[in-house]
């Protein structure tokens, strides 16, 4: 069972991430479907998400599993802040099982009101992989405008691909 619930949406709740999810977000982070999408070159073993769920208190890092009924479906997090521009980075990842069913919109949601309401952050940002149109719909949904595109940017599968930039301020969200 995930952890404590930290923030309520409309149909997931995000929850603190525990020992517990190691097994879940081990399987998450090297399923060759979502790892496409998050950058994530090189596998990891059960060792190395214990390691990293451990580490989880040791910065400023917000990050949270995203569950629906008590069962996990994926994660979501931002990065430490930048706090002399109020800016962080977001990024998120949903199971395979269970894309196009609202779950990474809402989800992206929540934490910008966490990120505004309780944090005073201004800004927001994500990078989404050209190859990931799913993605830049949920941002879009969730209110992010396209602020650039870097050319070549990374390399995916064995391809250069272009990476887009998103932003969301904080008097343009909605909430």
């Amino acid at each position: 069972m995930p952890g404590a619930v930290f923030l309520e949406g409309e149909v997931v709740e995000l929850r603190t991430i525990e020992c517990e999810d190691a097994e879940f977000l081990q399987k998450l982070v090297n399923d060759p479907r979502v790892r496409r999408h998050i950058g994530a070159g090189a596998p990891l073993n059960g060792v190395q998400e214990r390691e990293w769920i451990d580490s989880l208190g040791e910065s400023d890092k917000v990050r949270l599993l995203i569950a629906v009924d008590g069962e996990p479906v994926g994660s979501i997090g931002l990065d430490a802040p930048n706090d002399v521009w109020g800016t962080t980075e977001l990024g998120y990842m949903v199971d395979p099982d269970h894309w196009g069913q609202g779950y990474a919109t809402d989800a992206v949601s929540q934490v910008c009101r966490y990120a505004f309401a309780q944090r005073r952050l201004d800004k927001v940002y994500a990078c989404v992989y050209e190859t990931n149109p799913a993605s830049r719909r949920v941002l879009e949904k969730a209110g992010f405008t396209e602020e650039g595109r870097l050319r070549n940017e990374a390399f995916v599968e064995g391809e250069r691909v272009d990476v887009h930039r998103y932003g969301l301020l904080a008097d343009e969200w909605t909430g």
